[in-house]
């Protein structure tokens, strides 16, 4: 049988072939990068945006900026098509598209002083195309901040020392921020006491796990959240971000080298075999509890693990800004995204091998709120009543993974009432199998890493609605000067994006929520690359193998994500409308902010098409 060891094995062997294959052939024959061109950050150096970083270290803020829980949630749902459909349209995405998308999203940047993908649209296919792909951005990021928002809250209710350990870590940031920008301490002292507080922090959190000091409920994680995203994406980068994501990124290496590590220890010793179904059925009750055909809706589900729009903007946002060498840009995101690919096929080795026993803790601990669940599956399967042991839940848990089409029915469901911890409790259980460490503080461990991915998406996704709203607001500067002042203040611009995610993550309908964030996201992710591809095809004058590398899967994800937004509309939106209460209020706003999305895009790939056609 297969482990999850050899998925990462094959999963490295691809991705080293592509690096040093169609890697370099975009690089030299597409870009065609020249280390003696002066990069941004050394043109336009400023010691604030502009500024030449090494490229080990641009690679880990990269890496660290553009992996949100979009690689680990969307894999982990998807598996209720089964674990190998899910693998394939991973590796696919990575290869074929998602590479391509990150790396020329940085270096057409790059190209034109380290402006915004936005900022590349309008000047690729015209002034009205900035402020189209501008307000696609902020519709687009306000269900970011849902769909993140929703995780970490559900995540943090279900394992509260991940969640003190979180809160421990943003005070400690601002004392880091401060040694290291502003006092005689610098760099090399303040990363010595960021470790001691990271250390702190997971201890204290292990601790509170152990003893209950924090019970709060996902409501009031969700205030403390807003609260912090509003803060967070108006206060100057140093003071929280910087000193945040720097800290964060020890905790972010750490989780891939011990989980991969564990499950390749796994492989070589003959265990972590997959024991959820490699294929369930092609329409698995997935997307909003419907039944949900693996294609064309696989990219509302899979979203960043594969391919993200996302990462257009934060390659063109602050990456592009710290490029010493365009070089660099192949190792920084190019492998970026490769990074982004191991984490997920990480995510869906561990629980495929490892899934029913934290199911099973799951069930166990949730037990009055899904033992009525039990019992209706448990019918389905034709056993008798469910008892709340650990054998007869593990019975339970055996009976449906050896039915794949009753687990690509109830799995999705499942894995919700159990508020998703299957998730951090399957690679503790990985990890302790592997190497016998405590189940317990893994768990917490990996709940403090899986929201670490997700909050700084969350906030860094606040700050760019930030930017895109006040672009968008620029027009009134001279019409309603008074209106202008309030609306484009930073703190109001922040609230607004942030207030809107929020609300819609309080509904906790985060089936409906997950696949319209993740649709928008990945058209994202298809604009971002029609937005390249005219500057490969009319600037860089690429060859026809070039152009087709890009052109390609622009069109693909194009109509793939098209088609499948618009059987979103059709399918998933309409029950939830009948159902009435908080999910037709959700599902309101979500149909009309993904149709806004549509409208957009249709507007934005008839410009393109337009341009490509235009004879220079």
């Amino acid at each position: 049988m297969i482990s999850g060891g050899v998925l990462i094995i094959i999963a490295l062997i691809i991705y080293a072939i592509f690096y040093f294959t169609h890697g370099r052939y975009l690089q030299n024959k597409v870009v065609k990068a020249d280390p003696n061109r002066p990069t941004p950050a050394q043109k336009l150096y400023d010691g604030v945006d502009y500024v030449p970083a090494n490229k080990y270290v641009l690679y880990g803020h990269h890496f660290a900026s553009i992996a949100g829980a979009g690689p680990i949630v969307g894999p982990a749902i998807a598996l209720g098509w089964g674990w190998l459909p899910s693998i394939i349209w991973i590796w696919f995405g990575n290869v074929f598209i998602g590479v391509v998308h990150d790396y020329l999203a940085l270096m057409s940047s790059v190209r034109y002083d380290g402006r915004s993908i936005g900022w590349v649209a309008g000047e690729m296919l015209g002034r009205r195309a900035m402020f189209v792909f501008n307000s696609y951005i902020w519709f687009a990021l306000v269900l970011v901040v849902a769909a993140f928002g929703f995780v970490i809250s559900v995540l943090f209710t279900a394992t509260e020392g991940a969640g003190l350990t979180a809160l421990l870590l943003l005070f400690f940031a601002v004392i880091v921020g401060f040694l290291m920008y502003k006092s005689p301490v610098g760099f090399k002292g303040g990363t010595i006491i960021a470790w001691i507080f990271i250390i702190i922090a997971i201890y204290l959190g292990v601790q509170c796990q152990l003893n209950h000091w924090l019970n709060l409920t996902f409501d009031e994680w969700l205030i403390i959240l807003l609260i912090y995203i509003i803060i967070a994406a108006s206060l100057p980068v140093w003071v929280l971000l910087q000193p945040r994501d720097y800290m964060n990124a020890y905790i972010l290496w750490a989780s891939l080298a011990i989980g991969g590590g564990a499950l390749i220890w796994l492989a070589i010793q003959g265990q972590g075999a997959l024991v959820f179904p490699s294929f369930t059925k092609f329409d698995a009750n997935i997307v909003g509890g419907q039944p949900s055909p693996f294609y064309p809706t696989v990219p509302l589900i899979i979203a960043c693990g594969a391919l993200s729009g996302f990462h257009s903007l934060v390659g063109s946002g602050t990456t592009s800004k710290q490029l010493a060498n365009e070089l660099h840009g192949l190792f920084v995101a190019y492998s970026g995204m490769e990074t982004e690919g191991f984490l997920s096929t990480m995510v869906v080795g561990s629980m495929a091998g490892y899934g029913v026993y934290a199911f099973v803790d799951g069930i166990i601990k949730n037990w009055s709120k899904v033992s009525g669940l039990v019992d209706s599956i448990a019918k389905t399967l034709g056993i008798g009543s469910v008892t709340n042991t650990p054998s007869s839940v593990q019975a339970f848990m055996n009976a449906l993974v050896n039915n794949p089409s009753a687990f690509g029915t109830w799995y999705a469901k499942l894995a919700g009432a159990v508020k998703w911890s299957v998730i951090p409790r399957s690679y503790a259980y990985a990890v302790n199998y592997a190497f016998g460490w405590d189940i317990t503080v893994m768990t917490i461990f990996a709940t403090l890493w899986i929201t670490g991915f997700a909050l700084t998406s969350l906030d860094t996704a606040t700050r760019l609605g930030r930017y895109a709203w006040q672009e968008l607001m620029v027009p009134l500067k001279e019409k309603a000067t008074g209106a202008y002042k309030v609306l484009a203040n930073k703190w109001v611009a922040a609230a607004i994006l942030a207030i809107v995610g929020i609300a819609l993550a309080w509904s906790k309908e985060f089936l409906i929520i997950w696949p319209a964030f993740a649709g928008m996201n990945q058209l994202l992710s298809s604009l971002a690359l029609m937005t390249v591809a005219v500057w490969v095809a009319k600037v860089q004058k690429a060859s026809g193998l070039g152009k087709f590398l890009v052109i390609a899967p622009a069109v693909f994800m194009w109509f793939t994500v098209t088609i499948a937004l618009l059987w979103y509309e059709a399918v998933v939106v309409p029950p939830m409308l009948a159902a009435g209460g908080t999910k037709a209020v959700t599902a309101i706003v979500v149909a009309i902010v993904t149709a806004i999305g549509v409208i957009l895009n249709l507007y934005l790939f008839i410009l393109w098409v337009l341009r490509m056609r235009k004879r220079e």
